[in-house]
């Protein structure tokens, strides 16, 4: 029989704390102590989820329970599964007028509906209160783009010249980065390319699966295809044409947190926010193609966004513009071919 993966060392970390965190008053009886117990057990090891979220659901739950107590006694799972519309209202407003925000309380409604789904699982009945309470509304807030100038050092391995790390690690993560900024990809698609999808010299475009399992086509620019040249040149592993493309310091996947760290160390030395994250490089290959005449209605499709509404987040501008070609758009294409067709 197959032994499940253990979670990673950072998960584990976080179960012993929220473990530990139990040894505080638990506003709830013994059953729904248990219950929380198991929930925090499933998010963790079964769900995966990272520890800093599963930490914040197990805190906003313990909010609400402690908010009901204050009101109506010791919370137990019949209560919890009685609960009506207003009492979830009540609560929300609470938290409200405490000066949380809109996406605090978002957060504490899924955390709550989380907790919900487990308690049905287990067969103890559905919160039904919790599909009659809407989220609350709130602003969508435009991403920040990096400036070009720095998303393109970022692309290169000349930043991080006399750091301690093997060439082929360095040529590794910005060939990563060069996907993420030069073709507009999620972290998860671009780790999730298989090395015999490499996208070398003569590959215009890639078929990439993102979110929902929807399949799209993005362009592959000269630079993306060179530094991924460089990262297969330099790999000491045999890749299996069927395994990653990119693989860590022990042949493994790559984890996303190392492109992480890489990002956030190139970040201090070129003097960015916080906000520049890997994700903010795929904000900005929409954002520069826009500033450079590219049209909306193309750039939805090469990030794969569901709606249109989406992508505008990255302009103010509500009318589509004609795109001349991708090349002649993109700071890193030059005016060498067109593209456009590939998405």
């Amino acid at each position: 029989m197959l032994q499940p993966t253990p979670p990673p060392p950072d998960t584990l970390a976080a179960l012993e704390a929220l473990r530990a965190s139990e040894t505080l008053a638990f506003p709830g009886d013994a059953a729904l102590r248990t219950a929380f117990g198991t929930w925090q057990d499933e998010l963790l090891r079964e769900r995966r989820m990272s520890g800093n979220t599963a930490e914040a659901y197990a805190r906003d739950l313990r909010q609400f329970l402690a908010h009901r107590q204050a009101r109506h006694g010791r919370p137990d799972i019949p209560g919890l599964i009685a609960l009506k519309p207003r009492d979830l209202r009540g609560f929300l407003a609470a938290r409200r007028a405490e000066g949380i925000g809109g996406r605090s309380l978002m957060r504490q409604l899924a955390g709550l509906r989380s907790f919900a789904r487990h308690l049905a699982r287990e067969g103890h009945g559905t919160v039904a209160a919790l599909g009659a309470v809407r989220s609350p509304k709130v602003e969508r807030r435009l991403p920040r783009p990096i400036p070009i100038p720095a998303a393109k050092a970022m692309t290169g391995t000349a930043l991080r010249d006399g750091e301690d790390r093997e060439p082929w690690v360095i040529a590794r993560d910005a060939a990563v980065i060069a996907l993420l900024y030069g073709s507009g990809l999620r972290i998860s698609e671009a780790l999730g390319l298989t090395a015999k999808d490499a996208p070398l010299s003569g590959t215009d475009s890639i078929t990439v699966i993102g979110k929902g399992s929807k399949m799209r086509m993005v362009p592959v620019l000269p630079a993306v295809q060179q530094a991924v040249a460089a990262y297969l040149a330099a790999c000491p592993y045999a890749l299996d044409p069927e395994g990653p493309l990119f693989v860590g310091a022990k042949g493994g996947p790559l984890s996303p947190r190392i492109i992480q760290y890489a990002v956030a160390s190139m970040r201090g030395a070129l003097g960015l926010p916080p906000s520049a994250t890997p994700h903010a490089l795929r904000h900005s290959f929409a954002t520069h193609l826009l500033g450079r005449q590219g049209e909306l209605r193309a750039i939805q499709e090469l990030l794969g966004h569901a709606s249109l509404s989406t992508t505008q987040l990255y302009t103010k501008i509500d009318a589509a513009r004609l795109m001349d070609a991708f090349d002649a758009a993109h700071p890193r294409a030059g005016a060498m071919r067109r593209v456009s067709g590939a998405a």
